[in-house]
């Protein structure tokens, strides 16, 4: 029997994709009975509860008049020295590789000369990559610390054939997607609660995210306008962040203020989801679509857009379509294809259960389990 690992986890708390799955899969292996221990400015989002192999250690920044920026790299490093050496850790996953990456290989060096080895597994997410790596001022960062990072994973084959092609790193690049619990994500129809935001008839279209431009939730804001025109319905916007009031205005200039519901940031999502007759997922950038995903597992069809790795996670019409990046005019068409068309609607359903359970956390975790062993070869 193989031993009981103790992980270090380095991830973005928020409630972002990174730091779901960064959080989830840390809990997952604690129920195996690993030692999992997140380090990071805040407790993870999803990390509310007491669970048993679960530690959390807060990084906190030094405050002195000379620093116009706190040296968060500086702190995140010494802590993660601190712990691997007190709480002898195997190994350290971190999530999303700026700034996390090289925050690692500063924490091995200083272990090494410390004479203790700690391997390193980097997991890439996406606009870190994508979008951030890329920049000139973090390039060369991004590529030497995926070249000294012991394994590197990203979230899609999408994502690896990016980061290959942008950084031209030595070190392979293994796909292990992201995954779904559907303990927890699964059908369970809430009639009561849909009476809450829908009338008899109408349906709700739903849309969760961190509300960044990226997401584009102004073309779903477009697309539902025109929806509602041919068949009632509602809108659900689930999350917050920097677009939010300029989204709230063009739903006024639209004049569907009150059939748009703002919901904020939630906690039990998947009640919600249970309740949505069809998920937008339109960013220009994603990539994977985790928010797809769970939708996709609580029975929702999918209409998202055909960019980076969403299309390996909802496939065109099967679990739902997908559609250029800012047609409007192709989203209006796809969404009321799914919800004119009853038997289509229930076929949609079904299949979304049935891509879905391709991600289950039961499929994708042992591959992480068997990355971690190899990593202590």
């Amino acid at each position: 029997m193989k031993k009981c690992l103790k992980i270090g986890v380095v991830c973005y708390p928020t409630y972002g994709g990174s730091g779901v799955v960064a959080t989830e899969l840390g809990q997952s292996m604690a129920a195996l009975g690993h030692q999992i221990h997140f380090i990071t400015y805040k407790r993870p989002a999803r990390l509310s509860t007491f669970q048993a192999n679960v530690y959390y250690h807060e990084v906190t920044n030094f405050e002195y008049p000379l620093f116009d920026f706190k040296p968060y790299d500086t702190a995140l490093a010494s802590k993660i020295v601190d712990i691997a050496l007190h709480h002898d850790l195997d190994l350290l996953h971190v999530h999303y590789a700026i700034p996390h990456a090289i925050i690692a290989f500063i924490a091995k060096s200083i272990l090494k000369s410390k004479d203790k080895n700690l391997p390193v597994i980097t997991t890439l997410h996406g606009t870190d990559i994508t979008l951030v790596g890329l920049d000139a001022s973090f390039y060369p960062v991004v590529q030497f610390s995926l070249n000294q990072s012991d394994f590197v994973t990203a979230v899609s084959d999408s994502l690896r054939l990016d980061t290959l092609n942008a950084f031209k790193i030595s070190r392979d690049v293994e796909v292990i997607p992201n995954f779904i619990d559907s303990k927890r994500f699964f059908p369970s129809p809430k009639p009561e609660l849909r009476k809450i935001f829908a009338g008899p008839g109408e349906k709700i279209l739903m849309h969760i995210s961190n509300f960044r431009k990226v997401k584009r939730i102004q073309d779903i804001i477009q697309c539902y306008a025109r929806v509602n025109e041919v068949i009632p319905s509602r809108l659900i916007l689930i999350g917050d962040g920097p677009e939010r009031v300029t989204l709230e205005d063009l739903c006024r200039d639209l004049k569907i203020s009150d059939k748009v519901i703002f919901l904020g940031k939630q906690e039990s999502i998947e009640t919600l989801l249970n309740i949505a007759d069809v998920f937008f997922l339109t960013s220009d950038h994603e990539s994977f679509g985790l928010s797809a995903l769970e939708a996709m597992s609580c029975g929702v069809p999918v209409v998202s857009s055909n960019i980076g790795g969403i299309p390996e996670v909802n496939l065109n019409g099967f679990s739902g379509f997908t559609c250029d990046v800012g047609n409007v005019d192709e989203l209006t068409e796809k969404t009321l294809n799914i919800l004119r068309d009853p038997s289509r609607f229930e076929d949609f359903k079904k299949n979304a259960i049935e891509q879905a359970s391709k991600f289950e956390l039961n499929k994708i975790l042992p591959r992480y389990l068997d990355l971690y062993y190899r990593a202590l070869q």
